[in-house]
């Protein structure tokens, strides 16, 4: 059962940060430099439900894994728990996520796909795809932090 539970972990995270990392290396760019979020658009349609399915998978598994190296979910939290800390690092990681997440589709996308639709042949708002582009690249970054942590569990960076 570990390894299954450790396999759905594994590819959530290829899923979840290898998406962010082709949109921060490939697509923002463009977007970028053509003042056009409709590429950033578009890949938000097609990838969030794959991600969202992936974190959600990242979640569950990460608990689940969290329970196996720590049964007590009140050691997580302990300072003589060497494995706490990877645990209270991949917690705040993924309160970071979220919260720069929902930021990114509440408040973010709406307006820049309200913009993008009005003004279709134009260049964008600027300060919106920046906006944008520092929400996108922070996620990245903080998805590669996660996989840190998870590498951790084998190195022990972290501990």
């Amino acid at each position: 059962m570990y390894a299954t539970i450790l396999l759905l972990h594994l590819l959530g995270a290829i899923l979840w940060t290898g998406g962010h990392l082709v949109l921060t290396l490939s697509i923002l760019p463009a977007a970028l430099k053509n003042k056009d979020p409709q590429p950033l658009l578009d890949f938000e349609s097609r990838f969030e439900k794959l991600a969202m399915t992936a974190l959600a998978v990242q979640v569950t598994t990460g608990m689940m894994l969290a329970r196996h190296y720590l049964p007590n979910p009140a050691l997580w939290f302990a300072e003589a728990q060497p494995f706490s800390a990877i645990i209270k690092a991949k917690l705040l990681l993924l309160l970071l996520t979220l919260l720069t997440a929902l930021s990114a589709r509440f408040r973010v996308l709406p307006q820049l796909a309200t913009e993008a639709a009005r003004l279709p042949h134009e260049k964008t708002n600027c300060r919106l795809l920046y906006t944008m582009a520092g929400h996108i690249v922070v996620v990245t970054l903080l998805a590669v932090a996660f996989v840190i942590a998870g590498l951790s569990v084998r190195t022990g960076w972290l501990y």
